[in-house]
């Protein structure tokens, strides 16, 4: 993937980095920091990692001024480098803009309201009602259903289903067969069968929030499902009817959160993280990867709820030692039991 070429003393001043050597040195792309060669820009975050530093080919690296000490070329030195590296990949990979216009394969409701500055791909079907801002991309293949409002600048990568009434607010991003929309599970039993309970509500999608592939967003059954400003969602997450997750929370892949489930702001869950419902999770509270929830959390904090991989003949131990315990705590009780009974005999005697 080609690039735009920068001096390093450019990309200094223009995202406020200290600048370490030769601010001449030009800059064409971004490697990693064990592959980079010459016009390669490469950043240091991650600690395990520091042992390519010293014989990196790169013609800069981006990194911390305790790294930085040991740093054989021209550097960009912050408190970041993780986010510096971002900003500075979004310069020298900008986003094409959207031009404006509608493939002929489209099919199109003559209903919908769909702004001259958008662009409208091929094999693309757009419901009745439809409204879509200015700079707006639909890739190829997605399907908006009736009722649908997409905010400026979003754009649907390709093969997205939006379901009626869905809301996208500006700048969202959403990724390759993502469904959002979608009826929530939803069902009353009579008497071992199914009836099913009309998902009347719709999805809300705040600004700024990016929508991995294949992750699905159910629509709520009376109040609607809420995903706030600035959130980012990974891929094959599911989000469950009603759910409300708060600005700029993230959760990565794999993850599913249980219908009627409110996460705060600032929050992240890690991969397959699985949430029950009705729970509520406070703002900046984090569940490490594959934690099962199945209580509210109201307190910021760092949480955990799974054991981690052990060798498999420990694992099989620990199993047989739980699964003793119960006849444990059966024998302690008896014994607590027995031992009471004879306290209660010694009491007895010494008051005849």
């Amino acid at each position: 993937m080609s690039g735009v070429a920068y001096h390093l003393g450019d990309l200094a001043k223009e995202l406020g980095a200290e600048l370490l050597g030769s601010g001449d040195v030009e800059i064409t792309h971004a490697e990693t920091i064990q592959d980079a060669g010459e016009g390669a820009i490469c950043f240091l975050a991650n600690s395990k990692y520091r042992q390519f530093l010293t014989t990196t080919k790169a013609s800069a690296v981006i990194l911390n001024s305790t790294d930085a000490k040991q740093c054989p070329v021209p550097a960009l030195v912050t408190d970041n480098p993780y986010l510096i590296y971002a900003r500075v990949a979004s310069l020298l990979y900008p986003v094409s803009a959207v031009t404006g216009g509608i493939h002929a394969t489209a099919v199109i409701d003559d209903s919908a309201k769909i702004h001259p500055d958008a662009w409208v791909g091929p094999c693309v079907v757009i419901g009745a009602k439809v409204e879509i801002a200015s700079g707006v991309s639909v890739g190829a293949g997605s399907v908006i259903e009736d009722n649908c409002v997409i905010g400026e600048d979003s754009k649907l990568v390709a093969n997205v289903t939006l379901c009626h009434d869905t809301q996208i607010g500006k700048r969202v991003i959403i990724h390759p067969g993502a469904v959002i929309g979608s009826d929530g599970f939803g069902n009353a039993n009579d008497k071992g069968v199914w009836f099913k309970v009309p998902q009347i509500g719709c999805v809300q999608i705040g600004d700024d929030v990016e929508i991995g592939a294949n992750t699905t967003i159910d629509r709520g059954s009376l109040r609607n499902t809420v995903i706030s400003k600035g959130v980012r969602l990974d891929n094959q997450i599911q989000i469950a009817h009603n759910v409300h997750i708060g600005d700029h929370t993230a959760i990565a892949g794999c993850a599913g959160i249980a219908g009627s489930t409110t996460i705060g702001k600032y929050c992240t869950l890690g991969g397959g993280v699985g949430v029950t419902g009705h729970l509520e999770l406070g703002d900046n509270t984090h569940f490490s990867a594959q934690s099962l929830v199945t209580r509210s959390f109201k307190n910021p904090g760092y949480y955990s709820g799974n054991l981690p991989a052990v060798p498999n003949g420990e694992w099989r131990k620990t199993i047989a030692r739980v699964r003793r315990l119960q006849r444990t705590n059966q024998r302690i009780s008896r014994l607590e039991q027995t031992a009471c009974l004879s306290q209660d005999e010694s009491d007895s005697s010494q008051e005849d």
